[in-house]
């Protein structure tokens, strides 16, 4: 893999996409296999701190304001954020109006829970950043606000991104590799207008129905 590239990670609901980023997350053992980030022409292990995750359902401190959630990570993440910004620009930078800046988290619709989510991980800038189903659920408006969003964050980092829509993945994606029946599969977007083209992916997502 290489920097600054989508990779749309593309299989059925349960297909095990979300038990490949735990096992990359190592919040599960692998049973066989291996990975690594290339760098500069260089291979190397990755290291926890190179991970971002964002989950397909957002975890975030329900206890705590939107401004003390973040106040919090910036504090406690500060001698390794470069260029820190004022907490209020971060918030524009995801469209969370000033008046839910100082509202619980818990108070959060889901998709604005996902954009705080987000959010710490543009401030962290993870050399591999993790996507699991990111725009699952959210209405329309909030959608386009996030795929714009996540356009905009791909300078100098690997992220993967898990869907079950094919359509989306070919909007956002550079490289889309399928998982199916348990292996991984790169898909050639030399054509992506083609008809075929999609009838063989969907094809190949169909076998899941009958394995």
């Amino acid at each position: 893999m290489k920097f600054t590239e989508y990779y749309g990670l593309l299989g059925r609901n349960g297909a095990g996409k979300t038990t490949l980023f735990n096992c990359l997350n190592r919040d599960l053992k692998a049973d066989s296999g291996s990975f690594w980030i290339e760098e500069f022409g260089k291979s190397r292990n990755v290291a926890p701190e190179d991970i971002g995750y964002v989950l397909s359902t957002p975890t975030v401190p329900e206890f705590l304001t939107g401004r003390e959630f973040l106040k919090f990570f910036l504090d406690i993440n500060g001698n390794s954020i470069s260029d820190p910004r004022p907490i209020d620009e971060y918030f524009e930078y995801v469209s969370i109006a000033p008046d839910d800046r100082d509202k619980l988290l818990k108070d959060y619709s889901h998709g604005m829970k996902n954009k705080m989510q987000m959010l710490i991980n543009i401030i962290a800038q993870p050399a591999l950043l993790l996507l699991d189903e990111p725009l699952t659920s959210l209405d329309v408006v909030v959608a386009e606000e996030m795929k714009m969003l996540l356009r905009s964050i791909k300078q100098d980092k690997i992220i993967i991104f898990s869907t079950h829509i094919l359509d989306l993945a070919l909007d956002l994606c550079d490289e889309i590799v399928l998982l199916s029946h348990g292996e991984l599969e790169r898909v050639d977007k030399s054509n992506l207008d083609s008809h075929d083209f999609k009838e063989k992916i969907i094809a190949a997502l169909r076998e899941e129905d009958y394995a």
